[in-house]
């Protein structure tokens, strides 16, 4: 049968599959050949004897926490407590286009800034609207709704920025724990330990611990240029152009005429290890 890893716990691996959960163990050979399943894996399983035979191709595959087959990432990003952070929120978008995951922008805490720091702040969220990214409050939750419908979705973000409570908005069934954020340290306690996918609205969503690799050092100069997604809107005559000091780089120049966003180009040049 097929089925999809919703949860692990020890050797235990929960197969979700026609409206069932079946607990299974992993043929020996898995530990002999270093093959590890992970929540999100779709697996070929026998439902007589409880064993899963084989993992399915992936469509990504995420190491901390160990997570795989994410369509769509929700990022949870807080505007204070903790504060608005353009670095971070580039983070996780990179990450996310790399491994070909569709990053939508939440935004949470709205109520805890007033309208002209909001504004501030709103230039930078239209920036990243005009060049393709979808952006949700976290008071929306009819239109979030409608973007969880029959895909798989993980919550992710800023420690703190409210991930757990608003999944507990989406579904209170869930009761997930949510922690205080730290005044002292600006950021909110760890509260998710157990990585779960949950049914609903004919997809699955996953609450997890939360991205603790951030880094690209696993990744190419390439990749991580090719998932700034602005940069293709401005064909350099160079194919190969990295638009760091390439003469007649037209990245380079959108970012002096205020078409790209500076921030998103600093940003570009730390992740590939670049001193401006």
């Amino acid at each position: 049968m097929r089925g999809q890893i919703i949860k692990i716990s020890s050797d235990l691996h929960f197969v979700s599959s026609e409206n069932n959960i079946y607990p299974c163990k992993c043929r020996g050979i898995f530990r002999k050949e270093h093959i590890i399943p992970v929540v999100g894996d779709y697996v070929l399983f026998n439902k007589n004897n409880l064993i899963i035979e084989k993992i399915l191709e992936r469509k990504n595959l995420f190491q901390r926490p160990k997570v795989s087959n994410i369509d769509r990432a929700f990022l949870i990003t807080s505007l204070k407590h903790p504060a608005f952070s353009l670095n971070l929120l580039d983070k996780f978008i990179i990450l996310m286009e790399i491994n070909n995951v569709e990053p939508i922008i939440c935004i949470t805490k709205r109520d805890l800034i007033n309208d002209d720091e909001f504004l501030e702040i709103k230039k930078y969220l239209d920036y990243y609207q005009k060049i393709g990214y979808k952006i949700v409050f976290n008071t929306e939750i009819e239109k979030i709704n409608s973007l969880l419908k029959n895909v798989c979705s993980v919550f992710t973000g800023q420690t703190g920025a409210g991930k757990s409570t608003l999944l507990n908005k989406l579904n209170p069934e869930w009761n997930l724990t949510t922690g205080e954020i730290s005044l002292a340290l600006g950021r909110g306690k760890h509260t998710t330990r157990v990585v779960e996918l949950f049914e609903f609205l004919g997809g699955k969503v996953m609450d997890t611990p939360g991205f603790s690799s951030l880094e690209f050092k696993n990744y190419s100069r390439e990749q991580i240029k090719n998932a700034f997604v602005e940069f293709s809107f401005y064909p350099c005559i160079y194919k190969d152009c990295n638009h760091t000091n390439e003469s007649e780089c037209l990245v380079k120049k959108a970012v002096l005429e205020n078409n790209i966003l500076e921030s998103r180009y600093k940003n570009y040049l730390n992740f590939i290890g670049v001193d401006k």
